[in-house]
């Protein structure tokens, strides 16, 4: 009765919105007003159906009469009557996990929907979201819309409820309601108005239970066919007649009950009246409900209430108030129980036809037959079965019966559904017999000695439902598997079923040409259907699962159909409220077809498969599947090769599968415009796009099948990429059985279009078995990441040579009177910093000691001890980022271990403010050593130290800021905080990458094979106007001077952007340098000097105060050098350079020379010009590293001369 109250609330606050009669507000309307918002452009650039709560069309979607909220709310209005309300917004990756991460029109965080707000904490409370005001609409009518509910409180026993509903007449009546059950993500939402001849007004409203804390989003409102047929006239077929307005019709659809002219004139009383209606409002006209334990009843939707699967409103009058039939659920009305509805007793006949309007909701396994009976034996006709949806449903059937009959309507529900028939008609040649004669009704044992929960074999044997199309035969005969979809289609739809509610619905036909090499015998193929909407028809497998990882379904296709029709296959998860899409193909104007194979994964039970399809039949169009069969899908079902875990990618999967419950994937592919494979650099590897066109899931997991217990630990290897401006995170965990799943390994944020190498050690699991999984999560929208040449090795990986301690210490040991805490400041025991340095969040995690008296006296030491690195190159870089909490934290000392020698190399304790500072170190060793962190209390009240993003790297560690990009970024960093609306600057060599526009050969060596930082400006705007590339933290400069080459090429139409390097400080933030957009002059070297009184960063900033905008800008060979200014001796560059080669650039320096030397002048304009290539810095080589793991603020990695190929970053 909840559900009562709601609509009544709803009908008093909206009183007065529309008034009988069509008029809105006060007035009539005028000729003008009453085409507004019909769905129909009568005006030539439709500017009539703006605003409406659609618009025209979406520019995104490329649909009509849809409101995406991209440009605005559509004239949708909050009128609630409390603090919980509906706004406008959009998802935010600064709030992560509240609401949705993207919107479902573009589906990144730019896109906007809306969303509801301010809910309350101890009462039910209702948001109202009510459209302007509409115009009548067609039988045909569909409103289509997305929602996503996300929140605390999902699990509890009262869920929040979406509905959708329709204010006209002075009533309000329900269209659809949000099933009782569902998990988070984007949910579709369809919804049939019916014929509608006057005003009207659409309302959405979500009920929140007490302390539910839900947030519901509401995207992507699209109406489909709602507008009326233009009166035109029409040359009609034989088997059509005209309607009054113009417009052909199929005969069978006249008197139908169903305004299809919309004109009225296919449902005149005069033309009608030799068909017999009953609309059960009187009673039950001459039909018969049997009496039993479960039969037909006579009632209305405002009698029934609101709970889902209930009809919420009868067809007759598409009113609350108006009657119908229904059978109740199964709890309340006999499990299983028929209930039986008979027609008088009709006459001999070849011209008599039922129409009549079915509702079947709430359950998958209800049905509804028609039949006739003759005798004692009945004919079965029609069935329909499963879940049709909130809808009233036309279905029709003919009889030719040579001998009296009845008609026999039989209804079964399964669960918690509802079936629910209304306006039943009878055509002119259904002649009732007078006499009356006898006809023995079948009986209604039905399931026979089979209770509800169980099913019959057809030994007669009974076996619990659950055993039922799970892939395992249980009955003795295995009847079990034989109607769940695996067929043939020679014998019967072999389980599947039409839920269709259009004019299209599938059903089993034989080839009619023998040519056909595709389909051969019988086949399931798109027929005309009886339904009165226009819609793609659908077919069901009964309920499936569970299902293995490797479940796959294979079929044989044909389509012959224009570019609008289509063939696809949906996976139904019931457990989660989610349907995937699959497979799917279009129409090419010509024949098409083939076999396929369709993965399915590993899924709980229940789960269903729906096969779409949509053809134009009057343009001799077809769609068909055959030979349907389901391959490696029972749980226990273990592949070949499952356990090889070591892949590259380039003949398949290897022991590796792909998680199907989400719509975003990881791709088998040889690289489109992103960069090449690691293994050869033209085979295959993995890759996610995050921005991929309708991938709308959170996650993309590739998993191991299940693996035997692992007595020892194991070294996993693997390169990966993460490349673009803004990239989410990619994760290894390992998932034990029975156990919470352990993050091994993770990395977040753009390491540039270079391929890195991690590794993590798969610890020992006793007797468990246990699966491995990488997961791409989608927190940025904008590049790609991608796996290759995964290797599992015996025995651990050793000392980690890059750790941001996101998943654990990397094996570094505690020791001493103090403790090294591994934790997050949102979760810490301790004090310390407020944000890790990897991702710069609270949930970020750091090793931190508490220097507190009372956690380390004064004097006391805590020491942290590396594992030992071995020397893989004469010298190596330590590299790492430390804080020291303000006041008296102690000090921090950093020492060398080597045969059991420890050698002090660097201490500090003090530094300014509370934030992150990098240090180095070069390591000269010719044995193992080990890194030990030492910490001394300083008897302060409080205070901490902290470590984050420890680093190992061949060769000398090189000059703070200064860097020539070969192999890593030296330091220079993007920073993540999304509340800077700012994006990632990249790194990549001169190869040219079409998804990554930049030059095509770098500055230091003048190839494409040299490297630089680059940044596509095209991605500025709405969703930031700025990318930095961040400097380390710099102590005070009185006269230090910076060097840099840039290369920038913009259009000069579109020059509205702007590079600028700043100078940040605790004392503000100050422009030194700019220079406006502009077209390629090549690279272009400049001079800054840089002064400040207190510790700073440099900061490159490319911004824009307009868009779109194009082009690219790149930085190259970035010296900075401390004392002695600009004009000390280091080798300045040239204020230009172009970008042809180093034999160029000499040829040219020595005839500037020969000019000068004529002209008596100085010779010093040579010698600079030959020092142009800021060739003073040390050139160093190695692997490509890339950034630290997850690269965030200040995040970076040390140059190493020596190139090994198996380097670890």
């Amino acid at each position: 009765m909840a559900g009562q109250a709601v609509l009544a609330l709803l009908l008093l606050l909206l009183a007065g919105t529309v008034r009988p009669g069509g008029s809105a507000g006060g007035g009539s309307s005028s000729s003008v007003a009453e085409r507004l918002c019909n769905f129909i452009c009568d005006f030539s650039d439709c500017s009539d159906e703006n605003q409406c709560g659609y618009l025209r069309s979406s520019a995104v979607l490329g649909t009509p009469f849809t409101c995406d909220f991209e440009e605005g709310d559509c004239g949708w209005q909050d009128v609630s009557t409390s603090a919980y309300r509906w706004v406008r917004g959009r998802a935010s990756l600064a709030t992560w996990g509240t609401g949705p991460h993207s919107d479902h029109t573009v589906g990144t965080d730019l896109g906007w929907f809306m969303v509801t707000e301010s809910p309350p904490a101890k009462t039910k409370a209702t948001a109202w979201l009510r459209s302007p005001v509409m115009r009548e609409t067609a039988a045909t009518c569909e409103i289509r819309a997305w929602y996503h509910l996300s929140g605390s409180g999902l699990n509890l026993t009262e869920q929040p409820v979406l509905r959708l509903a329709m204010l006209y007449r002075d009533e309000v009546v329900g269209l659809w309601q949000s099933p009782e059950r569902g998990g988070e993500g984007w949910h579709q939402l369809v919804a049939y108005p019916g014929r509608i001849t006057e005003q009207f007004q659409l309302i959405f409203s979500l009920t929140q239970p007490p302390a539910c804390k839900a947030e519901l989003a509401l995207d992507d409102i699209i109406f489909s066919n709602c507008g009326l047929q233009e009166p035109r006239q029409q040359v009609c077929g034989a088997e059509e007649s005209h309607c009054s307005q113009g417009s052909c019709l199929a005969r069978h659809r006249f008197c139908d009950g169903t305004d299809d002219c919309g004109d009225g004139s296919d449902e005149d009383t005069t033309q009608c009246e030799s068909f017999t209606l009953c609309p059960f409002e009187q009673g039950f006209c001459s039909w018969k409900a049997e009496a039993g334990q479960t039969e037909w009843k006579r009632n209305t939707s405002l009698n029934l209430g609101t709970a889902y699967g209930i009809p919420t409103r009868d067809h007759s009058n598409n009113s609350r108030t108006g009657f119908f039939l229904h059978v109740g659920s199964a709890s309340a009305a006999g499990a299983g129980g028929i209930a039986q509805l008979t027609s008088p007793t009709l006459q001999a006949t070849n011209s008599c036809s039922l129409v009549l309007y079915c509702h079947l909701h709430g359950c998958a396994t209800s049905s509804l037959s028609i039949s006739y009976v003759t005798g004692s034996t009945t004919h079965l006709v029609r069935e329909r079965t499963g879940d049709l949806g909130s809808c009233w449903v036309r279905e029709r059937v003919d009889f030719n019966v040579t001998t009296n009959f009845q008609v026999l309507i039989e209804g079964v529900v399964g669960g918690t559904g509802t079936v629910a028939i209304d306006d039943l008609i009878l055509s002119p040649g259904c002649v009732q017999e007078q006499a009356m004669p006898v006809i023995a009704l079948p009986s209604r044992a039905g399931a026979g000695p089979c209770t509800a929960e169980e099913v019959a074999c057809d030994s007669g044997d009974c076996i619990s439902a659950e055993l039922a199309c799970d892939f395992a035969e249980t009955c003795a005969d295995g009847s079990d598997e034989k109607r769940c979809g695996a067929t043939t289609f020679e014998v019967g739809a072999g389980g599947w079923h039409d839920v269709s509610v259009g004019r299209l619905h599938w059903g089993v036909q034989r080839a009619t040409e023998p040519a056909d090499t595709v389909l051969t015998g019988a086949f399931l193929a798109l027929q005309a259907g009886e339904g009165q909407m226009v819609a793609a028809a659908k077919a069901r497998t009964p309920l499936l699962g569970p299902s293995g990882p490797a479940c796959a379904m294979e079929m044989s296709y044909r389509i012959h159909s224009g570019p609008q029709g289509f063939l696809a296959i949906s996976i139904m998860d019931h457990t989660t409220g989610t349907t995937h899409l699959a497979w799917q193909t279009w129409g090419l104007s010509a024949t098409a077809g083939g076999h396929v194979r369709i993965p399915l994964g590993e899924r709980p039970r229940p789960f269903q498969v729906e096969l779409l399809g949509l053809v134009d039949l009057q343009d001799s169009a077809s769609a068909a599947i055959d030979n349907v069969t389901f391959v490696q899908c029972h749980p226990d079902v273990v592949p070949p090769g499952a356990t090889e875990l070591s892949c590259n990618f380039e003949r398949g999967m290897c022991g590796w599968y792909q998680d199907q419950t989400s719509d975003f994937k990881w791709v088998h592919s040889t690289g489109q415009g992103q960069g090449s494979d690691h293994t050869t650099g033209s085979g295959y590897f993995l890759a996610v796009d995050p921005s991929a066109q309708w991938s709308r899931g959170q996650q993309a997991q590739l998993i191991t099948y299940r693996q035997e217990p692992a007595a020892a630990p194991r070294c996993l290897s693997f390169w990966y990429r993460l490349a673009g401006p803004q990239i989410g995170t990619l994760t290894l965990k390992l998932l034990l059985e029975g156990a919470e799943e352990t993050v091994l390994w993770t990395q977040q944020g753009t390491q540039g279009s270079i391929w890195h190498r991690g590794r993590a050690t798969l610890p020992a699991t006793g007797r468990q078995q246990y699966r491995v999984a990488f997961e791409a999560l989608r927190d940025g929208f904008l590049g790609d990441m991608a796996l290759d040449d995964l290797a599992l090795t015996v025995g651990p990986c050793g000392a980690a040579l890059s750790c941001s301690f996101e998943a654990d210490a990397c094996g570094l040991a505690t020791s001493g009177q103090g403790t090294w805490l591994r934790q997050s400041n949102s979760t810490g025991t301790i004090a310390g910093p407020a944000a890790d340095h990897t991702t710069g969040t609270t949930t970020g995690h750091y090793m931190v000691v508490g220097t507190g008296r009372g956690s380390l006296p004064a004097g006391r030491a805590a020491a942290l001890t590396s594992q030992p690195y071995q020397p893989s190159a004469p010298a190596q870089c330590l590299a790492f980022w430390y804080q020291l909490s303000t006041g008296t934290p102690g000090s921090l000392g950093v020492f060398v271990e080597q045969s059991g020698v420890r050698r002090k190399v660097m201490g500090m304790s003090a530094m300014e403010g509370d934030v992150w500072h990098r240090s180095h170190i070069t390591v000269q060793q010719d044995e193992d050593w080990q890194a030990i962190f030492e910490v001394v209390g300083a008897g302060g009240d409080h205070g901490y130290i902290a470590l984050d993003d420890l680093h190992v790297l061949d060769g000398a560690c090189p000059e703070p800021a200064s860097c020539d990009f070969e192999w890593d970024t030296c330091g220079w960093s993007s920073p993540s905080d999304p509340r800077l609306h700012s994006f990632a600057w990249g790194w990549k060599s001169g190869v040219p990458l079409a998804k990554y526009p930049s030059p095509e050969q770098d500055h230091t060596l003048g190839t494409r094979d040299g490297h630089y930082v680059h940044f596509d400006i095209s991605v500025l705007g709405p969703g930031g106007t700025t990318a930095r590339l961040e400097s380390q933290h710099l102590p005070a400069a009185a006269d230090s001077c910076l060097w840099f080459w840039y290369h920038m090429d913009i259009p000069e139409h579109l020059s509205g952007g702007e590079l600028r390097v700043m100078l940040h400080s605790a004392s503000g933030q100050r422009t030194v340098w700019s220079v406006a957009g502009h077209q390629s002059r090549g690279w272009r070297g400049s001079v800054v000097p840089v002064q400040s009184p207190s510790e700073f960063q440099i900061i490159f900033e490319v911004t824009t105060w307009r868009w779109p905008m194009e082009g690219t800008v790149a930085l190259d060979d970035i010296v900075y050098s401390t004392g002695g200014g600009c004009h000390s001796s280091l080798e300045v560059p040239v204020e230009e350079k172009s970008s042809s080669s180093f034999v160029a650039e000499v040829v040219l320096g020595l005839l500037l020379a020969i000019i000068v030397l004529a002209l008596v002048a100085a010779g010093g304009w040579y010698c600079l010009k030959r020092r142009g290539l800021p060739s003073g810095m040390p050139v160093e080589s190695s692997a490509p590293q890339g950034f630290d793991n997850i690269t965030f603020r200040d995040d970076k990695v040390i140059i190493s001369p020596v190139p090994k190929e198996g380097d670890e970053v």
